[in-house]
Parts: C-alpha cells; structure tokens; sequence
C-alpha cells in the first residue's frame, strides 16, 4: 500500500486523490505485469438482471473517470446503454494489488473517439468496420471476407464507424486493494462525497 495511504493519513485528511493513487499504480504495474496493465474486467447487466464480465483495455483516465472503446452494438453496448452503469477490476497479480471501480457510464465525445480510433493500427480499424461483435458469425472466412472488402473500400484512411466509440465510467467508489500476509489485506475505499471523495479503511 502507498505509505502515503494510511490510518494517520485518513485521519489527518492528508490522503492523496484517487486518481493520482491510481495512476502510481498504473505506472507500477506497467514495469512489472507480463502482459497489459492497462486490462480490467468490465461487469455490466442485461435487461434481464443477469451479470455479464469481460476484459477490456483501459484508454484513459482522468478526474472524470476511466475510458475504454468498443463496438456500440455489441453485447457489452447494448447493456450500458439498457443500464448505463457498470464496474471495473483491475488485477495485478504481480504487485498483489486490486482496484476496484463502481459507477455510472456515459459517451466518450465523437471528438475524443475520432482521436483514439485515429491511432489504432490499420487493420484494428478496419476490424471495427468488419465485425458484427457479438452476434453469430457462419464462419472465419466470412470474417475473412469483409475484412478484405472494408480493405479495398476504404484503403489506408478508413473512418471511425458511427457504431463504434468511448465509454467514460465516472466512479461512485474506488477500492484499492494490497494483499497482505495470511490474508490479512489492506483494503481502502474511496466514495465519491460532493466535488470530491472521502476514504475509509475496509476489513480485509
């Protein structure tokens, strides 16, 4: 845990920003994690009630919360937008840390989306175009097929697809999580209180 995340520091008030404490974090687990410190399991709810979790790519994250991009009508697509609230996971197995992230989800401006599609390789932008995710596909050569026909149609330039773009989940609460000794972790919650957020310490 950061040594400056503690008991005397909660009780003078003196606690850092979340999302400061988290992009430390972030920067630690990026010299550390194999693979992707910037994966975080994302949880929605169908219309039904029914959870759902995957793994998605954090973006970006500010003070006003953390951005991935998807297709739209996608699985996870079509459930923010029937219940525009979801949760986040951060894992990071290497630094025996967790962060954990609730609350409401809104749209990425077209600005902001133009910007990051901009920068993703050529045939991630040509995917976007191709593939109806989530729903059936007949077989990989169908797959196969739109991506060479999207290649040919749009050449080095293809242009964000109106169906694709950000999600900005602005937290309600943010949990960090650092293991301890026979399971006995330091857990410490951040709640969103007004402009700002309070923090308090949780039994592990």
């Amino acid at each position: 845990m950061s040594a400056s995340l503690t008991d005397a520091a909660i009780a003078a008030g003196t606690t850092p920003d979340p999302f400061e404490l988290f992009t430390q974090w972030l920067e630690e687990a990026w010299k550390s994690e194999p693979n992707d410190a910037n994966a975080m399991t994302l949880a929605t709810v169908d219309a039904g009630g029914l959870p759902d979790a995957r793994i998605v790519l954090l973006k970006g994250h500010d003070a006003d919360g953390f951005v991935f991009y998807t297709n739209r009508e996608s699985a996870k697509g079509l459930e923010l937008r029937e219940n525009p609230k979801a949760a986040l996971l951060f894992h990071w197995k290497t630094l025996g840390r967790q962060v954990r992230v609730r609350g409401a989800v809104s749209l990425v401006s077209d600005a902001e989306s133009d910007a990051y599609y901009a920068t993703r390789p050529l045939l991630s932008r040509i995917g976007a175009w191709a593939s109806d995710q989530s729903r059936p596909a007949e077989n990989r050569k169908l797959l196969e097929k739109r991506v060479a026909e999207r290649e040919a149609e749009f050449g080095e330039e293809p242009p964000r697809p109106p169906h694709w773009g950000g999600y900005r989940i602005t937290p309600e609460a943010i949990e960090f999580w650092q293991a301890g000794e026979f399971r006995l972790h330091d857990r410490f919650v951040y709640r969103r209180d007004g402009a700002g957020y309070t923090v308090q310490r949780l039994f592990p």
